[in-house]
């Protein structure tokens, strides 16, 4: 399996804080930065438009790990392409079918951005099973998306596992993300079902980030 990566979500940013937390989490051992977008109408709140992407993107090195809860994907990852996005996930949910979702796919990596395709807790993953040479990351969504500080759903993992089994036997590249109600003990849980990268948003930015970012690289013995 891939080196562990954690990507804290920037949606939980404490923003009367924000030069103070961004420079702890540049002097962190956090590799990437997780970026919601929300359009209030795939999930019900609004968060981030392309210019604070723009904005983040001057204050860091980090990878930019963009996640698109929005009803057009084709026409915001373009907008997001442009901002500095280096991956872009989109939501099976939000596309008319598979045919749709992987002419996105090849859309995004052909702007020269890598590519991931989420799925909600009640979505199978096994229709993109097929098709995950096309993909670099799968996102699993162990809450439902819209808004942080949600619990652990830890029958989401059964995805993971069917994932992981797939990915290793094919020999395929494609990541394995989880974003939901991640802490130290359900990160531990992830991992141990196949996960390689871990978003987290509130565990992260409400205590000390980069202790906290540590305790989770630690879920990978």
């Amino acid at each position: 399996m891939k080196e562990l990566v954690i990507a804290p979500s920037i949606l939980s940013l404490d923003y009367a804080r924000t030069s103070e937390q961004l420079k702890e989490l540049n002097e962190s051992n956090a590799k990437w930065m997780h970026f919601d977008v929300m359009d209030g109408h795939f999930v019900p709140n609004l968060t981030f438009g392309p210019d604070i992407l723009k904005g983040f993107k001057a204050c860091t090195d980090m990878f930019m790990d963009v996640h698109i809860m929005v009803d057009q994907p084709d026409m915001m990852a373009d907008i997001f392409a442009k901002a500095g996005a280096d991956m872009i996930t989109f939501h099976l949910e939000a596309v008319k079918d598979m045919d749709a979702c992987i002419a996105l796919c090849k859309k995004i990596r052909k702007a020269g951005v890598m590519v991931g395709v989420s799925v909600k807790p009640n979505t199978a993953v096994e229709p993109l099973l097929p098709y995950l040479s096309e993909m670099d990351l799968v996102l699993i969504m162990s809450v439902e998306p819209g808004f942080g500080g949600q619990s652990f759903m830890e029958d989401t993992l059964d995805k993971v596992r069917i994932l992981r089994k797939e990915i290793e036997t094919r020999g395929l590249d494609t990541r394995i993300e989880i974003d939901g109600g991640i802490n130290e003990e359900t990160a531990t849980l992830a991992v141990e079902a196949g996960c390689d990268t871990l978003v987290a948003g509130s565990y992260v930015f409400k205590q000390d980030i980069k202790e906290a970012v540590n305790r989770l690289l630690s879920c990978q013995k």
